[in-house]
């Protein structure tokens, strides 16, 4: 009986990468279900709020390829998600923003109204209203798309998260 040696060379492959600190642990979980082991986590970067993960996986492991490719759809994924949670803001500022312009037009128009040769006091108030309600509404404005946004983002957060969860399951039978 030939025993095999205990201390056989194994060869790793290493990665690094760089993720949103409250990502760390699904990142981490993911990637054990690649056949990466965390090495230790740098400290979190304050002014970013990133975290550098240090992965090494054996450079031999069976079903390399098809793990590989199970992670590039994780990663694929984990991007659309934070396109995703980003994109309820990005609407809501959107629309804030125009409103807000539209009232700073309207009160741009009122100073010109009564600062004219002869002023017009009249159109000056007429301009000022949609002005002040424009300055007033975009935050409410804001609020309201915000929430409307993710309520209607959130099915689609789901089935990605449970993509990314079917992902890790077939990553984690390959090993």
């Amino acid at each position: 009986m030939n025993p095999e040696p205990e201390n056989t060379y194994i060869g790793y492959e290493y990665k690094e990468i760089s993720v949103a600190a409250k990502d760390v642990s699904l990142f981490l979980d993911a990637y054990e279900n690649f056949g990466w082991v965390p090495e230790s986590p740098r400290p979190a970067d304050p002014g970013r709020g990133t975290v550098t993960l240090h992965l090494k996986r054996n450079r031999k492991i069976i079903n390399k390829m098809e793990l590989t490719r199970l992670q590039r759809n994780f990663e694929s994924c984990m991007r659309e998600i934070r396109q995703m949670e980003r994109s309820p803001r990005q609407t809501a500022t959107t629309g804030a923003l125009l409103v807000g312009i539209l009232g700073t037009a309207f009160m741009a128009g009122a100073v010109f109204a009564v600062t004219g040769e002869t002023p017009r006091y009249l159109l000056m108030i007429l301009l000022a209203v949609p002005a002040f309600a424009g300055w007033i509404l975009a935050p409410l404005l804001y609020r309201r798309q915000f929430q409307k946004q993710c309520r209607k983002m959130q099915p689609f957060l789901d089935a990605k998260y449970e993509e990314i969860y079917q992902l890790c399951e077939k990553g984690h039978s390959l090993l």
